[in-house]
């Protein structure tokens, strides 16, 4: 069974630093692109932040670049998502997803709710 499990969410203060983790299982994990997506309260999908198979190409939305890092480790088929200089406007429920030309955003994690409060 393809599951991927995103955990690391919590409630932070602004300018604070949160790390997500994604642990992916039930398929072959080092053919997908992995994303993130975050969906804020009343709003609709944006998507955050993605990296190619092997590790060596990623891409930010304007509204996080040079403040989140997105990374993967192949051999523990998990992604993860460095968040610092977190904002309000960052409060959100962020998915992790896998992805490939064939089958875009074809799995979906169940999501970790990320809250940036003051």
């Amino acid at each position: 069974e393809v599951q991927l499990v995103e955990s690391g969410g919590g409630l932070v203060q602004p300018g604070g630093s949160l790390r997500l983790s994604c642990a992916a299982s039930g398929f072959t994990f080092d053919k997908y692109a992995m994303t993130w997506v975050r969906q804020a309260p009343g709003k609709g999908l944006e998507w955050v932040s993605g990296i190619n198979p092997g590790g060596d190409a990623t891409d930010y939305a304007n509204s996080v670049k040079g403040r989140f890092t997105i990374s993967r480790d192949n051999a523990k088929s998990t992604v993860s998502l460095q968040m610092n200089s977190l904002k309000a406007e960052d409060t959100a429920g962020y998915f992790c997803t896998a992805t490939t030309g064939s089958f875009p955003y074809a799995y979906w994690g169940q999501g970790t709710q990320v809250t940036v409060s003051s």
